[in-house]
């Protein structure tokens, strides 16, 4: 039986791997996904710079469902499109910062891709 500590130091060890290669740009910044039990959050990052440019999540006064569930992660994803768009950025580098892409992270990622951003 695979204990919580291992699961959790195997997603910091793909979240590593990845951001070993995965880097953000002013001009096509990182989307950066996380998940805890009660709220899904996601940051767009100028890695360049070490600034983030927008955030949302399911803490903000926009978003509906305060739960983390699919349906809070697809208004969350809605919600960091229409915000980069604000910003003038249209495309990004996901990063789903070592989870899988299932679920909550797939929903937000396909809510964004509908809302106007491309990655």
């Amino acid at each position: 039986m695979i204990s919580k500590r291992d699961k959790i130091a195997k997603r910091v060890a793909r979240q590593k791997r990845v951001r070993a290669k995965v880097k953000g740009t002013e001009a096509r910044p990182r989307l950066c996904v996380s998940r805890s039990l009660n709220n899904i959050y996601a940051q767009l990052i100028d890695d360049t710079k070490g600034v983030t440019i927008a955030q949302a999540s399911t803490l903000d006064k926009e978003i509906k469902t305060k739960a983390s569930n699919i349906e809070a992660a697809k208004e969350v994803g809605t919600l960091i499109a229409k915000r980069s768009i604000e910003n003038k950025i249209d495309t990004v580098v996901f990063d789903r910062n070592g989870y899988l892409y299932h679920g909550k992270v797939k929903a937000l990622a396909e809510a964004a891709r509908e809302a106007g951003l491309k990655f």
